[in-house]
């Protein structure tokens, strides 16, 4: 049993799900696998030597689209060969990277796929040297339509990029560098150990005592969260200056004015669009989580709540714990009542080993659903531990799975959604079920617990990731000017959060260690405004949906489907919402607004 379900006074959650990752690979040393490498390699090879240099005649010659196509077609077949090996190797990994064998599999197979692709890099910074009036003659062919979405945004990135020399030291330095530092950071986090009551603990086990019933285990938890992070703050600030560098030298040799913009680019956003949501979450902060933490300091009796009750249970809360079979028919039959088809996507995923639930030493913490690539399905990892969150979390990367299931027909280059909008089907997952429990409430008690429990999520997913991600602006902006000491660190931390979190919770001395723990901040530098992103779109999409039912899952699974072929002004049209209408945040932030006053009201009917 896990150090976390030992914490759970030894629940028995039911038999739980683990990968089956033979649909990838048999195994690491199969032939199967030592076949697609040697093939992936040598047809790299191939491709570059049968058309570096070439785009451009072949576009400007006849049938150049025609030709351009089955060109791009070769490239995406390679593309999901390398990818199919890249996720086998990263998913093994996911689920045991203390394991030296595993992590040595990995780091190899990494390096391996590196000098593969440097050998596909010129293609991309080729194709966007073609002249633009010989490209636009290409694409009136129609075997170029399918990839028309994809090329549009490719020349995009043409201002930043430099030449095939510097991209491939850049691609190869990576496995020494912003690599390294990523698998550094996974082993030292997964490796660290916070005693509580004499039992060594892993972070996932530990941050889940935040949410524990007793306060003095959230206290330890805490606690001990605190002490372990502090003893290795060093390490951790060391790894943080390093990559904020990282990204200053690839800004600056790229030419992106503003340090987020690599991320715009790759989401597919406007960086006024994000401004306009930053903005409109950090003016509602008084109208959300100050107000919200205000009524839960009430509920506890207390003035102000201690940072490690913030996420604590309510006390009329009965603290049910879902067996694993209760979360799956949970989920399945909310997803079943929007609409049938969606069920039945993400049943497989419990039927098949595509689902890896319990919590394990070794496992990385969180979850996350890896779509793999479009000739496979997608794979999702949890740390089930049987709470309501724990319950909205399979909703979440359910969602996820449905999406890149959905999309896998664009094809590898068009099948992944930009980040902005790769959230929406999960958080759109979530708020299903949440409305499904809800529908099944028999007191008003228990109605009250439900809606603050999905008020918390939401200040979670839209107030916290936006405080994130002001964080990461304040501390990359400041990296320019030299490396920032775990204090200064830790200041901008404490400051950001407290502006956030409002008067009614008390940060004491620890926590400006937290932020070390965030693994957004090492991996996916400003990612982390998708999240608030996709809850204020689904708000607005849901409130679509309740007032108009009939037509709308159609639409809905049309927007899945469409993957990344589309920009989200296209997508968001049939459902007459539009991202960059300053007006449209406001209306994801009112449902939030709207909970929280019926929680108000509850309190003048008591």
């Amino acid at each position: 049993m896990s150090d976390a379900a030992k914490m759970d006074q030894k629940i028995d959650l039911g038999q739980m799900p683990e990968w089956n990752l033979s649909d990838l690979y048999p195994g690491t040393k199969s032939p199967e696998l030592t076949g697609d490498l040697e093939k992936a390699a040598s047809e790299a090879i191939k491709f570059q030597e049968d058309w570096q240099g070439k785009l451009e005649e072949i576009a400007a010659g006849e049938q150049g689209g025609q030709k351009l196509a089955n060109v791009i077609a070769i490239y995406e077949d390679m593309g999901d060969l390398i990818g199919r090996i890249g996720s086998y190797a990263g998913l093994l990994y996911a689920g045991n990277n203390e394991d030296p064998e595993t992590a040595k599999f990995y780091g190899d197979t990494q390096e391996k796929l590196t000098n593969i692709y440097n050998s596909l890099l010129f293609f991309e910074l080729e194709f966007n040297r073609i002249d633009d009036a010989v490209m636009d003659k290409a694409l009136d062919a129609k075997e170029l339509t399918h990839y028309r979405p994809w090329i549009d945004e490719l020349r995009k990135e043409k201002p930043y990029q430099l030449s095939d020399e510097l991209e491939k030291l850049f691609h190869e330095k990576s496995i020494t560098g912003r690599g390294a530092w990523n698998r550094l950071f996974n082993e030292t986090m997964t490796s660290l150990r916070f005693e509580v009551d004499g039992e060594q603990l892993a972070l996932e086990a530990a941050l889940n005592l935040l949410s524990d019933p007793d306060g003095d285990k959230r206290r330890k938890g805490a606690k001990a969260i605190s002490k372990v992070l502090g003893e290795n703050i060093r390490l951790f600030s060391l790894i943080t200056n390093t990559l904020s560098k990282d990204v200053e030298i690839s800004n600056r040799w790229r030419g992106f004015k503003d340090i987020a913009d690599s991320r715009h680019l790759g989401n597919r956003v406007e960086k006024e669009v994000v401004d306009a949501l930053e903005t409109a979450v950090v003016d509602a902060y008084p109208r959300l989580s100050h107000r919200y933490y205000a009524l839960k300091a009430k509920w506890f009796g207390q003035e102000k709540l201690d940072f490690w009750d913030r996420n604590a249970p309510l006390p009329m809360d009965s603290n049910r714990v879902y067996t694993w079979v209760e979360a799956r028919e949970t989920v399945l039959q909310a997803y079943d009542g929007f609409a049938p088809e969606m069920a039945q996507i993400a049943e497989p995923f419990f039927d098949k080993g595509w689902i890896d639930a319990p919590v394990r030493k070794g496992k990385t913490p969180g979850a996350f659903s890896h779509p793999t690539v479009p000739s496979a399905h997608p794979y999702i990892l949890l740390n089930y531990l049987g709470k309501p969150r724990d319950v909205m979390t399979l909703a979440h990367e359910l969602g996820h799975g449905v999406h890149q299931v959905l999309a896998a027909g664009q094809g590898p280059l068009m099948a992944q959604t930009p980040l902005t909008l790769a959230e929406t089907a999960s958080v759109f997952g979530e708020m299903l079920t949440f409305r499904a429990l809800l529908d099944k409430a028999k007191t008003k008690t228990e109605r009250k617990v439900m809606i603050a429990g999905k008020v918390e999520d939401m200040i979670n997913t839209v107030v916290r990731q936006i405080a994130f991600y002001s964080f990461e602006r304040k501390l990359h902006t400041e990296r320019k000017s030299g490396e920032l000491t775990s204090e200064r660190i830790g200041e901008l931390w404490m400051s950001v959060q407290a502006e956030s979190l409002g008067p009614n919770i008390r940060l004491h001395e620890g926590y400006e260690n937290y932020w070390a723990y965030i693994p957004h901040f090492i991996h996916s530098p400003f990612y982390v405004y998708a999240y608030a992103f996709g809850d204020c779109l689904v708000n607005s999409l849901y409130a679509v949906y309740q007032n108009t039912e009939e037509g709308f899952a159609e639409k809905y699974f049309d927007m899945l489907r469409a993957g990344g072929s589309k920009h989200h002004k296209e997508l968001l049209a049939p459902f007459g919402l539009d991202a960059s209408d300053p007006a449209f945040w406001g209306k994801g932030l009112s449902m939030i607004e709207g909970l929280i006053d019926e929680l108000e009201s509850m309190e003048e009917d008591a």
